[in-house]
């Protein structure tokens, strides 16, 4: 039976899991990921591209298709904004959390910029842009 705990207990040990691995191999390292925007290393490219591809597979077995309809207005405002953050900050919103786990401080800066952003978004879309969020709205 599953009960509240239970799931949330798996999640914690699965989150536990995933950063500790992300943190070892070295994943949540500024230096790493800089290296990979910049092309001196594939490692992380090339594992982000199995990953893809991997998912691409695995929805093509399980013969998962896309909903047709329009793209969302906010996708590539978005994309563009959540890329761009990446390559400056060094990670994507889970890794400054593995960051300040293993020791790196300076990444709750990135964490504040991420908090601050969300509401600006927020502001922004409320006030002037009146996006429809979707799903994605409280």
């Amino acid at each position: 039976m599953r009960t509240r705990g239970a799931i949330l207990i798996v999640n914690i040990i699965t989150g536990l899991a995933l950063g500790f691995t992300v943190a070892n191999i070295g994943f949540g390292d500024y230096a790493e990921l800089n290296r990979m925007f910049t092309f001196q290393d594939l490692r992380m490219f090339l594992s982000f591209a199995g990953a893809v591809a991997i998912i691409v597979v695995a929805f093509a077995v399980l013969r998962v298709r896309r909903v047709p309809g329009r793209i969302h207005a906010g996708v590539v405002p978005g994309a563009v904004l959540f890329g761009t953050g990446w390559a400056i900050s060094g990670g994507c919103p889970a890794i400054p959390i593995v960051q300040v786990a293993s020791g790196c401080m300076p990444a709750l800066v990135t964490l504040a910029g991420i908090a601050v952003g969300i509401r600006l978004c927020r502001w922004a879309n409320t006030r002037y842009l009146r996006i429809d969020s979707g799903s994605c709205a409280r």
